[in-house]
């Protein structure tokens, strides 16, 4: 390690066994089949796609064109509600919080061979104090955790399968990124990759 985690940040390996992944994996499937399919994303001012594609459970999802950043209640494509977030996610959420309310939004991100994610802050959301529970699914990622400001030292951590992260306190307000994909690593995914699962609370109680 190269610095110090910082407070609010958990770890939690091996969380989910095989079976609850492929249960969660299970629902991400009949979603994106569905009314949610994977869309892909533009940075709001250069129009730039994201390489990550993305989805979401829940009663808003995250969406990103050249009209900002965003919770929406609807999928940008076809218009209709997210799907409904699965219990054992919601079951997560209040095993690892101690969050009065449940989340709202559960971005969904499939992340294939070569792609990676910037280091970045949530900001997006009207409660900056609420956790941030995020679960790997598929070939591990090697995952990046900075400090509050942009730049410096970080904390390199292998992601694999079932793990999960929470983002509190001082750890919510801390940049992360993703930053190599492990391709080929795992078989639960069956077109390979890697699906996170991030939990958010979007609106103040």
């Amino acid at each position: 390690m190269t610095a110090k985690l910082p407070n609010g940040f958990a770890y939690y390996p091996e969380y989910f066994d095989r079976s609850a992944q492929k249960s969660m994996l299970a629902h991400v499937s009949e979603a994106v089949r569905g009314d949610a399919p994977f869309f892909q994303g533009r940075m709001p001012r250069t129009g730039q796609a994201i390489s990550v594609v993305g989805s979401n459970f829940g009663p808003l999802g995250w969406v990103a064109d050249i009209k900002g950043y965003r919770y929406d209640p609807t999928h940008p494509k076809t218009g209709k509600p997210w799907p409904p977030m699965p219990q054992i996610l919601l079951d997560i959420w209040d095993d690892l919080t101690d969050y009065p309310a449940p989340p709202e939004a559960c971005l969904i991100n499939w992340y294939r061979e070569g792609n990676k994610m910037g280091m970045h802050v949530d900001r997006d959301e009207h409660d900056l104090g609420a956790p941030i529970v995020s679960i790997s699914l598929g070939d591990p990622a090697r995952y990046r955790l900075g400090g509050l400001n942009r730049g410096g030292k970080t904390h390199a951590l292998k992601l694999s399968s079932g793990d999960v992260v929470v983002l509190a306190g001082d750890a919510r307000q801390c940049y992360h990124g993703v930053d190599k994909i492990f391709y080929g690593q795992s078989t639960l995914v069956p077109k390979g990759g890697r699906i996170n699962l991030t939990l958010r609370r979007v609106n103040q109680i």
